[in-house]
Parts: structure tokens; C-alpha cells; sequence
């Protein structure tokens, strides 16, 4: 097959964190396929086709973009972040699995973007130092009862933890639940970052204590992190430093 696609992170948000692998499989595609403010990212040029969506419909996105590449035409897949962070490498895949035989004689790449958390992880200093987990605190793929076990699980193992997607228009409460949960587990002295926006003229970094953390503190821009039992904060005049160390005394 002539055609090939693939699948890349734009990053957070900035231009400088594209990466030159990710912005040269930009400059070569015939059609970009994603979420629409993601593929808003894209400039347009002549020869290139921009195929957009609504958030919630990745799996027909990924059969679109497969249906493209087997007729020919150099695709790209556009996520924000890494596309295999709670993106659209998954469900590109899953679409594989089930689709057409001849979809898996494509060419077919996941190039790598720097991710949400890790951007926000760097603007703060380094929560992530030590072991971390990340959880997407949305239930529209998986039940909630399922997000609070694996939420207990991870305070009882100790972890920092990244939250991606907590709180939305349309589900505000489980933000809130997700916060008695971990106030139950881990106490209310743990430091917790809010990190909206990270990268653009909107960034706002809001460092607090779990006791005082609250639901709205955050939306679906923000990415959360929890710092574990390890967690420091190093005070200075140009703003606190959120680090967790590398070792944990045994």
C-alpha cells in the first residue's frame, strides 16, 4: 500500500514542544484527522485536507483515518499531548482489531508527544520524582466504582498520582467524590497542584494542601497532581518548588 498513517502528540499546547518528528509528518500528510480544536492546531496549506470531529467519536474517527491511508493518502491522527496517554492511539487500534484485513498491512507509526502531566510536572519542579500513576478521573468509558477502587489502591501503594480529565460540566461531582476519597486515604496535609492550561496565556498553576483542595479548582483543562507521602515543597522567593525524591527511606 502507497499509504501510511500516523498517529502523534501535538504536546500541550505550545509550538516549541511539537517535536521535529511529530512537525515532519505534519509537513508530509494529505489528510489530518482528530478532535476539532486539535486539528484547529494545524495550519492549512494546499494539498492538505483537515477531517475534524466531536471529542466523543474516536472510534469512528480511527476508522476514518485507517479507510484514508488504505485509499492511498498519508495520514496523521492528531491527539494533544502523547497519543498514547488517554488518546487516540487506543482506539486507532481497537478499530484495527476489528476492522478490514487489509488495514493491518498499513504503515502504520505512534510518534510521541510530551504530555499534559509532564508538562505540568516541569512547570512545578518534579512531583513525579519517585513511582506515580496516572488515572482519568472520567467515567464516560469506564464505571466509577472502578475509578475509586484503583484511587484506594493507589494511596494505599503510596503513589503520586496524575489526574487527567476531573471535572466537567456534565459530571462536576465526581471531582468532589474523587477528593473525599483520597482526604479518607491519605489525610489532608499532601500538597496538591492544580495545573490549567499549561503553556498558554491561560496557565495557571495553583499549589494547596489536599485538605484544602476543592472540586472547583479544576476543569477539563487541568491536570492534577497528588503528591505522595514523600512529596516536598522547597519555599523561595521566586515561587515554591513540588518535588518528590528518588529514594524513599527504607
Amino acid at each position: 500500500m502507497s499509504g501510511w498513517l500516523k498517529i502523534v502528540g501535538l504536546g500541550p499546547g505550545p509550538q516549541a514542544q511539537i517535536t521535529p518528528e511529530v512537525a515532519a509528518a505534519l509537513a508530509e500528510a494529505t489528510d489530518i484527522v482528530g478532535y476539532g480544536p486539535y486539528v484547529a492546531r494545524i495550519p492549512p496549506r494546499a494539498g492538505l485536507a483537515l477531517h475534524a470531529s466531536d471529542n466523543r467519536e474516536e472510534l469512528d474517527r480511527a476508522r476514518h483515518a485507517l479507510a484514508l491511508a488504505a485509499g492511498g493518502r498519508r495520514v496523521v491522527v492528531v491527539s494533544s499531548g502523547d497519543p498514547g496517554v488517554f488518546a487516540m492511539a487506543a482506539a486507532l487500534f481497537e478499530a484495527l482489531e476489528a476492522g478490514s484485513a487489509e488495514w493491518r498491512r498499513l504503515d502504520i507509526a505512534v510518534l510521541p508527544g510530551i504530555t499534559a502531566m509532564l508538562a505540568a510536572a516541569a512547570r512545578a519542579g518534579a512531583p513525579l520524582g519517585h513511582d506515580f500513576c496516572a488515572i482519568n478521573l472520567s467515567d464516560n468509558l469506564k464505571p466509577w466504582a472502578l475509578i475509586e477502587r484503583r484511587l484506594r489502591l493507589a494511596a494505599e501503594a503510596d503513589f503520586a498520582m496524575a489526574f487527567y480529565n476531573p471535572r466537567s460540566k456534565a459530571r462536576p461531582q465526581g471531582f468532589a467524590r474523587a477528593l473525599e476519597v483520597l482526604r479518607a486515604c491519605c489525610g489532608g496535609a499532601r500538597p496538591v497542584l492544580f495545573a490549567r492550561a499549561v503553556g498558554s496565556q491561560a496557565e495557571r498553576l495553583t499549589l494547596t494542601t489536599l485538605a484544602e483542595a476543592r472540586p472547583e479548582m479544576a476543569d477539563m483543562r487541568t491536570v492534577v497532581i497528588l503528591g505522595s507521602s514523600q512529596t516536598r515543597i522547597i519555599a523561595r522567593p521566586a515561587g515554591p518548588i513540588l518535588y518528590t525524591p528518588r529514594s524513599v527511606p527504607g
